[in-house]
Formats: structure tokens, C-alpha cells, sequence
């Protein structure tokens, strides 16, 4: 693996694209098997981050992958920790900076709708039905706006979101890859 830098364990999308056309690496995304399902490096591997230290991975020279790169640094981390025997690199600004570069991702078919995405649409549709109710049936409906409202300002200030965790786990996002 030329192209890295050996200080950093960071490889950019085109230096990744050329190490995969030349067979050089091999690609291990630590994403859940949702977000996996829902876009991901052709040829990529699925080990999300829980299970990396566990797994059986292939030999040879490795490109961690996940959605901003967070994910993916613990897991270089955790490998390096280990002293894994084999190059192992992360991708610098996951899967968004591989499709700005103009890379292909693979999706599987039937993945379902990105977590985020149902969480805006489960809280837009609450706020909504909340403010509705409010105005139709009792004005203390309001209080549903309210909560949801609240739910995500701690979302957004903590970085756990409830509703995430609750959404991950309903059966239409259950994937096996």
C-alpha cells in the first residue's frame, strides 16, 4: 500500500479506488449491516465495529471503512492495539468522501430507508400529528410537538438519539448480509 501515510494509517478515495482496480487491498466496513445493505464499497466486507476484534479477517493489507470515519478510526485502533499482522489503513471521510470522488456504491436490494431518514420522517410525522390533534381534539396534544421537539435538541446536544435506537431495532431494518 504506497499510497498512505504511514504516520496517519489514512488512505484517500482515489488512492483506495487504484489499490482495488490493482487488487492491492481488501475492503472491511464497519458499518451495521443496515447501513451496509444501504450503500457500500463494491467487493467491501461487513464487520461492523462491535464485532472487528472478533472476527476472522482476511489477510493482507486492510481499508477500514465507515459512514464519517469515526467508526472507522476505533477500529484501526483497536486492530492496531492487537498488533494485527497486516497493513490496515482507514478511509479518510468514509463513504461520503468515496461517492464525492465520483465512486459507484453497491446497494442491496430491499435495504431499507436510511435511519436518519426515518427518524425525520417519524419526527416530522409526530410534530405534525401532535400541532393537528392540538387543534382538533384537545390543546394539550401540543405536549407530543413538544417531547419531539425536546427529544431531538437533546439528540442533537448529546449524540444519542432515542428514537435511532428504537427505529434500528423494528423489524423492517433487520438485514442479513
Amino acid at each position: 500500500m504506497t499510497s498512505m501515510t504511514a504516520t496517519h494509517n489514512r488512505i484517500s478515495a482515489h488512492d483506495l479506488a487504484g489499490q482495488l482496480a490493482a487488487k492491492g487491498v481488501s475492503v472491511i466496513d464497519v458499518r451495521e449491516p443496515m447501513e451496509y445493505a444501504s450503500g457500500h464499497i463494491s467487493g467491501s466486507l461487513n464487520v461492523p465495529l462491535s464485532r472487528i476484534t472478533q472476527a476472522d479477517l482476511p489477510s493482507g493489507p486492510l481499508v477500514l471503512v465507515c459512514q464519517s470515519g469515526n467508526r472507522s478510526a476505533k477500529a484501526l485502533s483497536e486492530l492496531l492495539r492487537q498488533g494485527h499482522p497486516h497493513p490496515v489503513v482507514d478511509l479518510v471521510g468514509g463513504m461520503p468522501a468515496w461517492q464525492q470522488a465520483g465512486f459507484s456504491v453497491r446497494k442491496l436490494k430491499g435495504a431499507p430507508l436510511p435511519l436518519m431518514r426515518q427518524v425525520q420522517i417519524a419526527a416530522g410525522s409526530l410534530v405534525l400529528l401532535g400541532v393537528i390533534l392540538s387543534q382538533s381534539v384537545a390543546p394539550g396534544w401540543i405536549w407530543l410537538s413538544g417531547f419531539v421537539g425536546a427529544g431531538l435538541t437533546f439528540a442533537g446536544v448529546s449524540g444519542f438519539c432515542g428514537m435511532a435506537r428504537l427505529l434500528a431495532v423494528m423489524p423492517w431494518n433487520k438485514v442479513t448480509i
